[in-house]
């Protein structure tokens, strides 16, 4: 089993710390929800366990070797990363933007009959496949999401790490991308992802981790982690957990 770490990671930027001492050890297979308040540090841990940011010290490692002692290619084969505001810098076809997922795959002779299988699987999982001639600077944002999600399937890799998956789908779309994350982590992918939307992460994560200042402050099962305790430490809120008709919620009272 495939296993994501990190330990003792510490990010300072400007003589600010985003992440402090943070340790933490993934298993593939799983849907890990990273949540926590605006500014918290989700973004600069999914970064560094992606190997795109190195650490002012400490170490984060993907099945023991050091990520970013990994050659770029080697990394981009195993383990694909979905940005929150990916940049998309010239008009190009729906499908030629997920093609860009196989990238660390196709060699001198360009690609062969296994990329284009890939690319027409990734496609058809994110629900993308009626847009792929369309120019995706005329999709709409939820769209482009989507498609962007497709290129991350692209390479099939064995994690996905994905900073803010929903924002920008309509309700619809969002549990679409929830049942795809299961069903990914069901067939072996580790899935991380961060949320801002508390409930959705009791929905779809096997383990939630809180971040708050840079710290841990919680990783555990979701009720576990998300307990009232939790959110008033974290977020400075009053709330409780809730049951409705499609599941667990998260109902915010009032400030702390």
């Amino acid at each position: 089993m495939s296993v994501l770490s990190c330990a003792d990671l510490t990010v300072d930027i400007g003589g600010k710390a985003i992440l402090s001492a943070v340790s933490l050890s993934i298993e593939a297979g799983k849907v890990t929800a990273v949540v926590g308040p605006n500014g918290a540090g989700k973004s600069t841990l999914l970064g560094c366990l992606a190997g795109l940011h190195a650490p002012t010290s400490g170490s984060a490692r993907l099945d023991g070797v050091s990520l970013t002692g990994m050659r770029p290619r080697d990394r981009a084969k195993r383990l694909a990363f979905l940005p929150q505001t990916p940049e998309i810098a010239w008009p190009i076809e729906a499908r030629t933007l997920v093609e860009l997922g196989r990238t660390p795959f196709i060699g001198a002779r360009g690609q062969a009959g296994e990329d284009h299988a890939a690319v027409d699987r990734a496609m058809a999982a994110a629900n993308v496949t009626e847009f792929e001639h369309r120019i995706v600077d005329t999709l709409s944002g939820g769209e482009r999401a989507r498609v962007l999600i497709a290129r991350a399937l692209a390479g099939e890799p064995e994690w996905l790490l994905a900073d803010e998956p929903l924002t920008g789908l309509d309700p619809a779309h969002q549990l679409d991308a929830a049942v795809l994350f299961r069903r990914l982590a069901d067939d072996g992918v580790g899935v991380i992802v961060t949320l801002h939307d508390l409930s959705m992460a009791l929905r779809m994560a096997d383990r939630i981790i809180v971040l708050a200042e840079g710290e841990v402050l919680a990783d555990d099962p979701p009720a576990t982690a998300l307990s009232p305790d939790v959110l008033r430490r974290a977020y400075g809120v009053e709330a409780t957990l809730t049951h409705g008709p499609g599941g667990p919620l998260i109902d915010v009272i009032r400030r702390s």
